[in-house]
């Protein structure tokens, strides 16, 4: 079956004008729910915890946690900034919260975890951005489940060296920052982000010997080419690993879906990403950075 790529972008006047789509078939995931679904629900209940896996609504929380693994969101549930594609509430965020670190290590030895994800709203009122919550995590995690990979998927940090340093020196598996969308998409997806500023991250953690990894939604109104250049762009900075997935709006106050983006060219994505030389990819309409994310590594 040959496959037509549509290449036109969504222009940014186009934003709020676009009707709400039906989901197609390979978007639809059974409603969460299960045994093993509670009781991970119920353990992030009683340890007073967070998952971007609810604040982002992750189409695949119920596969996830049914499989007993959770994505951990630390430094609260409130976002500094207003990225157009996210659920995570934005405004100003109550002071850290230094017990954080000891709970998610206490969760993860509970839940078993053989891989444990830990990511965070962004807290740019703070010089280091709770990078030493972000460590402090690793250690005790490190300390309570000998054996544990840890990825962390952490903020720019508004491009601070000194903050990544504190994550890096706390030794995480993977370190993963996600570049989220093509340049021209910035101002509208993530206004107070910059794109070489995130792939200067990414540079600065391969340069110190990290296993890197960033992920890219699409759908969201970028095309082909652009897409294909974000992959080249990383695997400049000689990005280990990179995800691609379909964008969802959360609410209607997001960016609306561009397009559904065909299981074919997740295909395309996958194999020219292995050419460019990645060592994983991950592609495809359900994935997300965390998803899979023990395989990954």
């Amino acid at each position: 079956m040959t496959f037509v790529i549509q290449e036109s972008p969504m222009h940014e006047a186009d934003a709020k004008k676009e009707p709400e789509r039906r989901r197609p078939e390979w978007l639809k995931v059974r409603v969460p729910g299960g045994g093993q679904y509670a009781t991970i629900k119920n353990l992030i209940g009683q340890q007073r915890l967070h998952t971007v896996c609810e604040e982002a609504r992750c189409p695949n929380m119920g596969e996830c946690w049914n499989a007993g693994t959770a994505t951990f969101m630390i430094l609260g549930d409130t976002c500094t900034r207003s990225c157009g594609f996210c659920a995570v509430k934005t405004g100003r965020p109550g002071e850290l919260d230094w017990d954080e670190p000891r709970r998610v290590a206490d969760a993860v030895k509970k839940m078993g975890l053989r891989h444990a994800v830990i990511t965070s709203v962004n807290r740019d009122e703070r010089k280091d951005g709770g990078a030493p919550i972000f460590a402090e995590s690793i250690r005790l995690i490190r300390e309570q489940v000998p054996g544990c990979k840890i990825e962390v998927l952490i903020p720019d940090f508004k491009g601070s060296e000194e903050a990544l340093n504190i994550v890096l020196d706390a030794e995480p598996d993977v370190l993963n920052h996600n570049i989220e969308t093509v340049p021209r998409m910035y101002r509208i997806v993530r206004p107070q982000a910059k794109y070489k500023q995130s792939l200067e991250l990414l540079h600065r953690a391969k340069k110190r010997g990290f296993l890197t990894k960033s992920g890219i939604m699409v759908g969201i109104g970028e095309n082909k080419n652009e897409v294909l250049q974000v992959m080249r762009d990383l695997r400049e900075v000689d990005c280990d690993i990179i995800t691609i997935g379909q964008y969802l709006q959360p609410t209607k106050n997001h960016l609306p879906i561009e397009r559904f983006v065909h299981p074919d060219e997740f295909s395309i994505y996958q194999m020219e990403g292995y050419r460019m030389g990645f060592k994983h990819v991950e592609s495809g309409p359900l994935v997300r950075s965390s998803y899979h994310a023990e395989k990954h590594v």
